[in-house]
């Protein structure tokens, strides 16, 4: 195999960029390099171009608008050729030191790629590369709500553009393609779909964009308006789209062969289609030994069916099945809840309702307010409902315990589907005992089987069973191990890695 060899050679006003590998050389005409440029970016919205005349000569420039920083294209290429003087030379009038050449097609859509603008005049043999690229001083702050120990502290924010260049700037190949939509006949919200083209499924791309289309109101301006137009059974509380502010995420999902979905003015990200356990996973599963991911993994999944069973155990003892109570317990529960004038139903639902207003309050209020509002919540109210011998002292601490579970599931939308899915388990808990907690969890699990996003099985790898595919889902097996990319989505391109770790084979 032939070594590729690129070299700069310095005349004084730029550098010239070759390369002797085999490389698609410079077409003569505008027409051609631009039909190239375009195939090798899959037609992406985002590639825009700009007609000029230099010296009489017909020319183009090409750039990603979501790569380059306006100011700079304007200032320092637009401005200069418009006051150029005849018979000079670009050299002469572009002093910038970051001007480069090239004579390969394939080096520009690189440059392209990396937030550089190209330029091209008819019947040329190269390409002036200005380099164009924008820069967002961001602080190292990340989203609140997405957190984590190690990895990328960067988040999305309300422009659209800017979180499109994030994401470019992470994955820069040519096969990732966007497409523009404008939503809403008043609003004219732009909305864009990010996918890489050689890897995401054709029919979940053409399925969404049939979604998309078919789209008609005067008004899309969140995510959550586009969610309910778009996703399979709206009537369902289990969340069908993944929403993240972390570009890292996005990334990884994108490689996977998932869609993201980006709208102006908010800095949530949508992703499908997804299953219900990539609700459970966080990017520190990935940037910590995967023994201690899969654990905190398996604490997620266990705090998930807790917080949504444990109120409702409690209830269906202390109603129904008291004599499963230990000997040497059944004496303090028994002193807890002698003097307690309501059911234990009305117990739970006193002190769940307390916890959601308390959760409300510190959500809707001013940080500093909000964490008195938690202490408040905490310490006085909780104490005082005790000594008022309204609620039992184990009650407190079933709903503390169920709330501090909640608390631990990554996505937001998920934990509103626990707050949601308590109350008519607790129901049946107060009315069947064991035996409505059982019918509850098995309509649950029914209704997650028949559940689809885009089309994908919600329940994947489970139901369908995708033994491969097990290895990344409740628990995480080493990265060396995740050759394959989910078969239930369907990728066009199933492997994603080569084997790991032969040269370990190879050890005497």
């Amino acid at each position: 195999m032939r070594k590729a060899m690129s070299f700069l050679k310095n005349n004084g006003k730029n550098n010239i960029i070759n390369d002797d590998n085999k490389e698609t050389l410079i077409f003569p005409t505008i027409d051609e390099n631009l039909h190239f440029i375009k195939d090798a970016l899959y037609e992406t919205n985002d590639l825009k171009t700009r007609k000029i005349t230099f010296n009489g000569i017909p020319g183009i420039i090409i750039y990603l608008d979501t790569m380059i920083n306006p100011e700079e294209l304007q200032r320092g290429i637009l401005i200069p050729l418009s006051q150029v003087s005849p018979f000079q030379n670009i050299e002469d009038i572009i002093t910038s030191p970051e001007l480069t050449k090239t004579n390969y097609v394939n080096i520009a859509v690189t440059a392209l790629l990396k937030g550089n603008s190209v330029l091209f005049l008819q019947n040329g043999t190269e390409f002036y590369v200005f380099k164009t690229q924008q820069i967002h001083p961001r602080s190292p702050e990340e989203p609140e709500n997405e957190k984590v120990v190690r990895g990328s502290h960067e988040g999305f924010v309300g422009k659209l553009n800017i979180n499109l260049n994030l994401i470019r700037s992470r994955i820069q190949n040519r096969q990732l393609k966007i497409e523009y939509y404008q939503l809403g006949w008043e609003s004219n919200t732009r909305v864009a779909l990010v996918y890489m083209e050689e890897i995401a499924n054709p029919s979940l791309i053409n399925e969404l964009k049939k979604r998309i289309e078919s789209i008609s109101s005067d008004m899309i301006f969140s995510p959550g308006y586009l969610e309910e137009f778009i996703e399979d059974k709206p009537f369902s509380p289990f969340q069908q789209i993944l929403y993240t502010e972390r570009p890292d995420r996005v990334e990884a999902h994108l490689m996977e062969g998932r869609i993201a979905i980006l709208s102006e003015g908010t800095s949530d990200v949508s992703i499908v289609p997804v299953t219900f356990f990539a609700f459970f996973q966080t990017p520190d599963d990935f940037n910590i030994r995967f023994y201690s991911g899969s654990i905190f993994r398996l604490l997620r999944f266990f705090s998930f069916w807790g917080a949504i069973t444990l109120p409702s155990i409690y209830i269906a003892i202390v109603s129904f099945h008291f004599e499963i109570i230990p000997n040497d317990v059944i004496t303090v529960v028994k002193g807890s809840i002698e003097n307690i004038p309501f059911p234990p139903f009305i117990e739970a639902l006193i002190m769940a309702v307390t916890i959601e207003l308390i959760r409300e309050a510190g959500i809707r209020l001013p940080t500093p307010i909000g964490q008195t509002i938690g202490i408040v919540g905490g310490l006085i109210i909780g104490e005082s409902v005790v000594n008022a011998g309204l609620v039992s002292n184990i009650m407190v601490i079933v709903i503390a315990l169920t709330a501090i579970m909640s608390f631990t599931i990554p996505s937001y939308e998920m934990s509103n589907t626990v707050r949601l899915l308590t109350l008519p388990i607790m129901i049946a808990a107060a009315t069947l005992g064991f035996v409505g907690i059982v019918f509850c969890l098995m309509v649950i699990v029914i209704h997650l089987c028949k559940l689809e996003s885009l089309g994908t099985p919600y329940l994947a790898p489970f139901a369908p069973l995708k033994v491969p595919n097990l290895k990344d889902s409740i628990i995480r097996l080493p990265i060396w191990m995740l050759n394959k990319r989910p078969k239930n989505i369907k990728p066009q391109k199933l492997r994603k890695q080569t084997p790991s770790r032969e040269w370990d084979k190879n050890e005497e």
